[in-house]
């Protein structure tokens, strides 16, 4: 009579093809895998060499681009006041 299949039996068989694709992954047989693929495709006229760059997809993180910092709120500086120099001849006080 047949021996029925351990209740965690897909569980190994899926540890082992796990097991199996890091250790390939590891020792580079993936890789080699790739490149050989390539080659063949390319020598065959099948990959086409061009590069595109759309920087639409380019973005600053929130912190490089400029955002308020926490804690620092233009409301709570008193009117008259200026966190910076001016930047310009044209910003600054007139002279009496």
């Amino acid at each position: 009579m047949p021996t029925q299949p351990e209740p965690n039996d897909h569980v190994r068989k899926a540890d082992g093809v796990y097991d199996l694709f890091r250790r390939w992954q590891r020792d580079g047989t993936w890789a080699r895998i790739f490149t050989q693929l390539q080659a063949e495709a390319d020598a065959k006229g099948l990959i086409t060499w061009d590069v595109n760059v759309d920087s639409t997809v380019c973005r600053a993180h929130q912190h490089a681009a400029g955002a308020a910092k926490k804690g620092t709120s233009r409301r709570n500086r008193p009117a008259g006041s200026s966190s910076s120099r001016p930047t310009t001849a044209s910003d600054a006080p007139a002279a009496d």
